[in-house]
Order: structure tokens, then C-alpha cells, then sequence
């Protein structure tokens, strides 16, 4: 059996080989004596196409190209949680330290350190009976993440010997003995192919909300844990600060950060600004639950397509722990464009714009593999897998091929939009062009564990703002002047809603996260306003009154009062609210 074959044609990341009748889809090779990583996505006869995840000039017919025999995987296990690799699972940092600041082609390059020792601690003992899944011990990868050590897929039967003691990732830690007499030794690192979903028990109705600490987002456009969002928006819409302060803020247990085809300059923010934020939950660096996959524009176009995979697969990882695990990929689009690229560079049909046709398909496999599921194993552990896409239209056209593709898949939708962002609106996603499908399932949720009336409230809110949009109309034809005082006071309150509400600064101290409580507080000083206004308006209070009210002032800086002081200032704005208009209707009768 021969496992080499010869370069016939080279078509920049694309290659094509001969003599290799006994590779298979999807195995990984290496090209010519540089040993360029590569990956056979198409075979015919003995020929294979294979894209390189390096730079191929240089490169001619005649080299040879040797198949290593197993698909494209990434390792799993102790030393992930605040790495930084590329598209491929290379360590970004330890390369540095090798070769220097720039990555040479054909570096080999162990993804997880393999001599350094962690502390196993068992939580199995000799003679219990496992099954794939279950946790027969831990290590504590950092003071915020504890790493389950769990039995590898195609593994069961008794644990015949299980010591605590300092390991590296390649020795074994247990011994378990299948009922056939078969004995597998477990080390703390698994491999899995990226293209394959890892198994689990069962899937569950993404009925919990991922908080965000944004208002726009967990009020009206909330997403559950283990669903899934698009971010699209144009150049300058501010797509990469919503999905940073989501990195920072949301409540999950671990974050996986993909910068695919990024700006270096973004990913820079990312590197240098990550490391210094301090998890509010924890009270540590952020960097001590989160894993960076930084796939730059200037990198081979070819990676950045298995850079998508290489993180969700990091991420059902984590979820099979049963931890909570946030997926940020940025952007999504720089993969479709590199899909693109290598479909014309094997001749294919193009479908819209040049995309492939099975660019619809290729999203959904990525996209579907976020869930909220049980994982396997004996007991019941639950985990869930947010995936969360930035979407660059070219020009913030949202009826391009990879918005619309994305669109048909996932179930959050934060419209950004230029004009608000112009005005020095953030986070800039419109409320009359977003929409969550996950309202249904979280409302229940809401009126259990915010309050009963908070759906009421942001019911009535997003009809005023709709109404705005419809008096907004009027005004431009014929003025201010022409509405009755009751819209005037729709639209009063809807710019409360907008400016004192929905605008937040992502880099204030203080407003940049808002938990629900404080949310729900908020939304109802901003509707209490309106109500009580509205039924002083009908007992023949002026506008003008309304208008001018001092307490507005105090409804606007409430988004800037600290947490523990949030239910002091709401009740004494409320008692304001009701003195005032009270005293007014009283003189007025």
C-alpha cells in the first residue's frame, strides 16, 4: 500500500495529486519535502484535490505528497483554556518562542503541550463500571476551570486501575478492561475529527436564556443558551464590539473567540485587551476560561475554512463537560468567501455571486452543531453550545448570499445598522429589523424568574417604538405640530425607550453590563413615565408639564447608577414621578 503520491497541477491553495488510490476524503497530508499541511476534499480515481492551509508558491509537478492516514483533528484536552492557536490548532505563542513572530511554512508544531505535568485528582475508583462519557477525573486546567477528564468515545467497561499523581497529557491515568477482556488505557487527551459532530445523549428545548448585560439583546432579541445568532451589519456598525462585550459579559462557564480572516488590528484588540478584563463572576483575568483562534486576513485562505470547525469542536468539547460554552466566530463571511475561492479553484458551478450552491448546507452543519444537550455517559450531565456569527456584507447589502443562507438557520437575527451608528447609537441593532424565534420559550422563564409583568412591559415598549415609526412618517410630511398631545407623548417616551433605555456604552464601568434586575427596573421608570403621563394628559394636565418634568433627568442617568443602588433610585423616581403629576392633577381639578 503506497501512502505518496506526486503533485500534477498547482492552483494557488489548491493541489492536485496523483498516484493516491489509497487516500482517503479528508485525510490530512503533507506536501513536498517544505511538509505543507494539507487536506484532500475531493477524489477522483487515483487523482485527490487537496487545499493547503500554507502558502504554496514555490511549489511545482513532481513533488511528492505523503497522506498521514487520518482526517484533520484537533487535540483535546489540559492546556486549551487560555491558548492561543491558529485556523489548524497550531499555539500561536509557542511558535512565537521557536522560530519568532512569523510563522514559517511547514512548522510542526505540538498543539498541547505534551511535557508538562497536571495534577490528576480521580473522582472513579477501580472496579466501577464506565461507559463513553463519563468523568473518571478532573484537573484544575485554571483557578476557574476545572477539566473533566472524560472516557473517550468506544470505551467501556470496569475501571481496573485509577491513580491521583502529576501527569502529562500522553500517560495514562486509568486502565479500563471492556467486558470482551479488551484493555484500553486512557490518557487526559483525546483526538476528534473537526468535520464530525461529537455524540451526545439527547438534544433539549433552548428554553434558558444566555444573559448578555446588553438591553437591546436580553430585552427584546434575547437568545437562549445552546441557540444560535447572526450579527450582520456593515463596515464601522460596530459588530466586533457587540460580539467583545459578548465574550466579556454573557454567563457562560467557557468562551471560544474565532477570529477567521479578521483584520490583524482586530484581533490585536482582542489579544491585548482579553487578557486584562476581569470576569465579573470570577473576579479573574478572562483569558482563564476563554480559547482564541485567531485565523488573520494575511493568513492562508485555505485555514480559514477549517478554523470554524476547529472551534465548535473545541467547543462540544467543553459542552460534553456539561459546562455552558459561548462560540463567537468573526465573520463568518471570510469563511463563505474562502469556500468561494477554493470551489472556483476546483472549476465547480457557481451558484449566487460566485458562492458554491452547498453554501446553505455547509452553514447549517456549522450552525446545527450548537445545542443544548445531555451529554453521554451514566449520569445525566447537561451542557450547551452557543453559536454566535458576525455576518460582513459587502456594503451592509443583507440580501447577499451569506446573510440570507445564514438567516434561513439561525434563530436570533441583531440587525446592526449604519444610520444609528452614524448617530452615536450603540449598540447599534435596529429594533424594527431584529427578531429572536426564542421569545416564545424564554417568556415563561421571564415571568418565573424576572417578574410577571416584565413581558407586558417589553410587549408595550416594542409597540411604541413601532408607533414612533409610523408618527415618524407624519412628521416629515407635515410636522409636529399636526400630531395630537397624546402621539406627541408616544413619542416622547419612545425616545426615552431609545436613549435611556436601549443606548449603552459598552466602555462606562457601570453601563456596560446591566443584569435583569436592573433592566426590568429600568424599562419600568421608562413605561411608568408614559402610563402615568398618559392618564394626566386625559384629567387635562399640559403637555408642556409633561414634557419639562424634572424626573426625566433621573430616568436618563439611571443606566449609570452602580447595581446595589439600582432599587434605591427606582423607588425614589417613582415616588418623584407619582409626587409630581399628582400635585399637577390635584392643582388642574
Amino acid at each position: 500500500m503506497s501512502n505518496q503520491g506526486t503533485i500534477i497541477k498547482v492552483s494557488g491553495p489548491l493541489i492536485i495529486a496523483g498516484g493516491m488510490r489509497d487516500a482517503n476524503m479528508f485525510d490530512v497530508v503533507r506536501v513536498s519535502d517544505k511538509r505543507l499541511i494539507g487536506e484532500i476534499i475531493e477524489m477522483h480515481g487515483d487523482r485527490a484535490s487537496i487545499q493547503v492551509y500554507e502558502e504554496t508558491s514555490g511549489l511545482g509537478p513532481g513533488e511528492k505528497v505523503v497522506t498521514t492516514g487520518s482526517p484533520l483533528s484537533v487535540e483535546l484536552g489540559p492546556g486549551l483554556m487560555g491558548n492561543i492557536f491558529d485556523g489548524i490548532q497550531r499555539p500561536l505563542e509557542t511558535i512565537k518562542q521557536t522560530v519568532g513572530s512569523l510563522i514559517p511554512r511547514g512548522i510542526d508544531v505540538e498543539p498541547l503541550d505534551k511535557e508538562k505535568k497536571w495534577d490528576f485528582i480521580p473522582v472513579a475508583k477501580p472496579g466501577d463500571r464506565v461507559v463513553t462519557g463519563d468523568i473518571i477525573g478532573t484537573v484544575q486546567e485554571t483557578i476557574v476551570v476545572n477539566h473533566k477528564i472524560m472516557v473517550p468515545v468506544g470505551v467501556s467497561g470496569t475501571i481496573q486501575d485509577i491513580k491521583e499523581g502529576e501527569y502529562t497529557i500522553t500517560e495514562p491515568v486509568a486502565t479500563v478492561v471492556s467486558d470482551s477482556g479488551q484493555t484500553f488505557e486512557v490518557t487526559m487527551m483525546q483526538k476528534w475529527p473537526v468535520r464530525i459532530e461529537r455524540p451526545y445523549k439527547r438534544k433539549l428545548v433552548p428554553d434558558v436564556p444566555m444573559i448578555v448585560g446588553s438591553r437591546s439583546i436580553d430585552t427584546f432579541f434575547p437568545i437562549a443558551k445552546g441557540g444560535t445568532a447572526a450579527i450582520p451589519g456593515p463596515f464601522g456598525s460596530g459588530k466586533t464590539v457587540v460580539q467583545h462585550s459578548l465574550a466579556k459579559w454573557s454567563d457562560v462557564d467557557i468562551v471560544i473567540y474565532i477570529g477567521c480572516g479578521e483584520r490583524g488590528n482586530e484581533m490585536t484588540d482582542v489579544l491585548m485587551e482579553f487578557p486584562q478584563l476581569v470576569d465579573p463572576r470570577t473576579g479573574e483575568s478572562i483569558m482563564k476560561r476563554t480559547v482564541l483562534i485567531a485565523n488573520t486576513s494575511d493568513m492562508p485562505v485555505a485555514a480559514r475554512e477549517a478554523s470554524i470547525y476547529t472551534g465548535i469542536t473545541i467547543g462540544e468539547y467543553f459542552r460534553d463537560m456539561g459546562y455552558a460554552v459561548a462560540l463567537i466566530a468573526d465573520s463568518t463571511s471570510r469563511w463563505a468567501e474562502a469556500l468561494r475561492e477554493m470551489s472556483g479553484r476546483l472549476e465547480e458551478m457557481p451558484g449566487e455571486e460566485g458562492y458554491p450552491a452547498y453554501l446553505g448546507s455547509r452553514l447549517a452543519q456549522f450552525y446545527e452543531r450548537a445545542g443544548r444537550a445531555i451529554a453521554l455517559g451514566t449520569q445525566d450531565r447537561e451542557g450547551s453550545l452557543t453559536a454566535v456569527g458576525a455576518v460582513s456584507p459587502p456594503g451592509g447589502d443583507l440580501s447577499e448570499p451569506v446573510t440570507q443562507s445564514t438567516l434561513r438557520i439561525v434563530k436570533v437575527f441583531w440587525g446592526l445598522d449604519s444610520d444609528l451608528a452614524y448617530r452615536r447609537h450603540f449598540p447599534a441593532i435596529h429594533w424594527l429589523k431584529s427578531y429572536s424565534l426564542y421569545m416564545d420559550n424564554l417568556t415563561q422563564w421571564a415571568s418565573k424568574n424576572i417578574s410577571g409583568e416584565y413581558n407586558e412591559l417589553r410587549s408595550e415598549a416594542m409597540r411604541l417604538l413601532q408607533l414612533e415609526s409610523e408618527l415618524e412618517e407624519i412628521v416629515r410630511l407635515v410636522g409636529i405640530d399636526s400630531l395630537t398631545v397624546s402621539d406627541r407623548l408616544i413619542l416622547e417616551a419612545s425616545r426615552s425607550i431609545r436613549e435611556d433605555y436601549l443606548h449603552q456604552d459598552a466602555l462606562d464601568e457601570v453601563d456596560a453590563f446591566a443584569s435583569l434586575h436592573k433592566q426590568y427596573l429600568m424599562l419600568k421608570t421608562v413605561m411608568a413615565y408614559y402610563s402615568k403621563s398618559k392618564d394626566a394628559l386625559e384629567k387635562g394636565v399640559s403637555f408642556k408639564f409633561i414634557e419639562s418634568l424634572s424626573v426625566r433627568e433621573k430616568i436618563a442617568r439611571f443606566r449609570f447608577i452602580a447595581e446595589e443602588h439600582v432599587d434605591e433610585q427606582y423607588e425614589t423616581i417613582m415616588r418623584e414621578l407619582d409626587e409630581s403629576i399628582g400635585k399637577q392633577i390635584a392643582g388642574e381639578d
